[in-house]
């Protein structure tokens, strides 16, 4: 599968939400972070009386053959705590706010094709250790990760002769006790901003948007679960799919303007970016304190020159004549 030509659509997606304007700890908006696309563990899922997710299902058409080759990917957010601890502290350093960072985790199932998974589905497990590391600084730094583990399940059907149903299934299995903890606690458990990329050779994904009509009735059937997969690369490649929980239209593109990811793909760059350049020196001090990647959009967007800032206020694309109308 090359990935290169959807990754920043992909990683937009990822981190959808991972901190919002004005991009600070202390910001109201920042303590209820990472809305989109959450696997909670089942446990907690079921103690919560269902409402928050523990699964996702992509259903979607494929054209092609028993030997058409199939790839899936599950992309995803792992918390990571960051506090100070004070008994290793030395007690000069200045002390670190408590604050979830995240680590992208990938999860490859092995490449199948769709007449191996007619005769029998796949099941792939995955485990991503629990792990503590301490930074070496004065404030003695320590970030701790909890395990996740869970699985994909694929499965594939025969709608009719050239054309597949394929349905993959991401379940978070961690262990937690009897959904009793907190928000906060669960999402370290938590498959955050949980996605799935699919890849195909010698075949073709169908647009569930907007199918042909002979492929209408088998792409209504289609039911997707906290997700929405949309075609994704060159406009009219059918290779792959974006298996999306943010809802999107075929072909999605990151304007090629945007200086950076601003962690709001639905909001307009200049917009942000201003609002960032007019933030206080105690402002930007807590920003750039708070989260290492919100440091790197701080001084990203400080060094803007202004031609590339100017180019953010707008750009004319696809211009066409406009015929005129006889009264």
């Amino acid at each position: 599968m090359n990935t290169k030509a959807i990754d920043a659509i992909a990683n937009a997606v990822l981190y959808e939400g991972y901190m919002l304007y004005p991009y600070r700890p202390s910001s109201v908006k920042n303590r209820q972070r990472f809305n989109f696309g959450v696997l909670y563990p089942r446990a907690y899922s079921e103690a919560q009386g269902g409402t928050d997710a523990w699964r996702n299902q992509t259903e979607c058409l494929v054209e092609g053959s028993p030997l058409t080759t199939i790839e899936i990917k599950v992309r995803f957010l792992k918390l990571v705590a960051r506090a100070t601890d004070p008994q290793m502290s030395s007690g000069h350093g200045q002390p670190v706010a408590s604050w979830q960072e995240a680590i992208e985790c990938d999860v490859t199932v092995p490449i199948s094709t769709l007449g191996t998974l007619l005769d029998k589905p796949i099941t792939w497990a995955f485990d991503f250790p629990a792990r503590r590391d301490v930074e070496s600084s004065e404030s003695q730094i320590v970030r701790t990760q909890r395990s996740v583990r869970g699985w994909v399940r694929i499965t594939a059907e025969l709608v009719r002769d050239g054309l597949f149903k394929l349905t993959v299934v991401v379940e978070n299995l961690a262990a937690i006790e009897g959904g009793k903890e907190s928000r906060d606690h669960a999402l370290m458990r938590s498959l955050v901003s949980a996605h799935t990329l699919l890849g195909v050779t010698e075949g073709r994904f169908v647009s569930l948007l907007d199918p042909p009509q002979e492929c209408a009735e088998a792409a209504a059937s289609c039911r997707n679960i906290g997700v929405w997969p949309v075609l994704v690369g060159a406009e009219g490649e059918r290779d792959t799919m974006l298996s999306s929980p943010i809802i999107l239209y075929d072909y999605p593109q990151i304007a090629p303007e945007s200086p950076g990811d601003l962690f709001d793909g639905t909001e307009i760059d200049e917009i942000l970016a201003l609002r960032i350049l007019t933030m206080t020196d105690a402002e930007k001090h807590e920003m750039r304190h708070g989260d290492e990647r919100a440091r790197k959009m701080l001084e990203r967007t400080e060094a803007l020159p202004m031609e590339q800032l100017m180019k953010l206020h707008g750009t004319l694309r696809e211009l066409r004549p406009v015929e005129e109308k006889t009264p």
